[in-house]
C-alpha cells in the first residue's frame, strides 16, 4: 500500500493523509485502507469518510484513543491482503439520455471541444470514471478519468435550479447530481435513475466504486423514469 502520514483531527478523529494528487493509484489506495478498517470493525470507531488523497477515521473517544486507532490502522496498511478489488470497487450502470432538454450544455460542450455533440457523447460514455469522494451534496459523486477533451469551465453563472439526475462536467471531472440542487456545472445529460433515497440515505455506488454511463433514447428514459418514480 502507498505510505501516508497520520494526523488527530480534533479529540475524535484521525486523517491518513497520502500524497496530495489526484489520480488512480491514490484513490486506490484511500479505498483499499478504507475497506480493511471497515472490515476491521476496529472498537470505537464511528465513521470513515474517504476523499481524494485522504481518509477520515472518527472514533468515539469514550471508547478508544487516538494512539490506539493510529496502531491499528499502520498494522491494517501494513498487512498482507489482496485487497486489490477493494481498490476497483464495483462496476456502476448509469443510463443517461444526452442532450436536448436533458442536456442543455451538450451543444456548447461540443463547441468548446471542437467536436461533434454525437462525439462528445462517445467520448464521455466511452470509459469508466472511478469515484474518488462523495461530497457537496448527498450522493454526489466526483469521478475521475474524464476524456481530457471534455475538459470544460464551469458556468460563469450557476444555475438556481438543476433537476436530480443531471449528469454535468466542471472543470476536469464529470459528476452526477443524485438531487434537485443549485450548481456551475456544464449539464450535459440527465440519469432517471432515483440515486439518492433520503428516507434509507442508500445509494447505488460508493467511494472506490466505478462507474459507466450507458446512452439511452428520451423514449426509453421516461420508460425508466416512470419505473423509478422520478418522473
Amino acid at each position: 500500500m502507498l505510505s501516508f502520514q497520520l494526523h488527530p483531527v480534533g479529540d475524535c478523529a484521525l486523517l491518513a493523509e497520502f500524497a496530495q494528487r489526484i489520480a488512480p493509484d491514490i484513490g486506490a489506495a484511500v479505498a483499499a485502507l478504507n475497506s480493511r478498517v471497515l472490515a476491521a470493525k476496529l472498537p470505537g470507531v464511528v465513521e470513515t469518510v474517504p476523499a481524494f488523497a485522504s481518509l477520515l477515521i472518527t472514533y468515539d473517544p469514550l471508547v478508544t484513543e487516538y494512539d490506539t486507532i493510529a496502531d491499528a490502522v499502520k498494522k491494517l496498511a501494513d498487512a498482507d491482503g489482496a485487497d486489490a478489488a477493494a481498490g476497483e470497487g464495483r462496476l456502476v450502470t448509469i443510463p443517461v439520455c444526452y442532450g436536448g432538454d436533458f442536456g442543455p450544455d451538450l451543444p456548447f460542450v461540443a463547441q468548446h471541444a471542437r467536436l461533434t455533440e454525437e462525439e462528445v457523447i462517445a467520448l464521455h460514455a466511452g470509459r469508466e470514471y472511478q469515484i474518488y469522494m462523495l461530497g457537496f451534496l448527498p450522493g454526489f459523486p466526483y469521478l475521475g478519468g474524464l476524456d481530457e477533451r471534455l475538459f470544460t469551465p464551469r458556468l460563469g453563472t450557476p444555475r438556481t435550479a438543476i433537476p436530480a439526475g443531471a449528469v454535468g462536467i466542471g472543470g476536469e471531472q464529470t459528476g452526477i447530481y443524485p438531487i434537485a440542487s443549485p450548481g456551475g456545472w456544464q449539464l450535459i445529460g440527465r440519469t432517471p435513475l432515483k440515486l439518492f433515497d433520503p428516507a434509507s440515505g442508500t445509494l447505488p455506488y460508493a467511494a472506490g466504486d466505478r462507474i459507466r454511463f450507458t446512452p439511452i433514447t428520451a423514449a426509453e428514459f421516461v420508460a425508466l423514469a416512470a419505473k423509478e418514480g422520478t418522473v
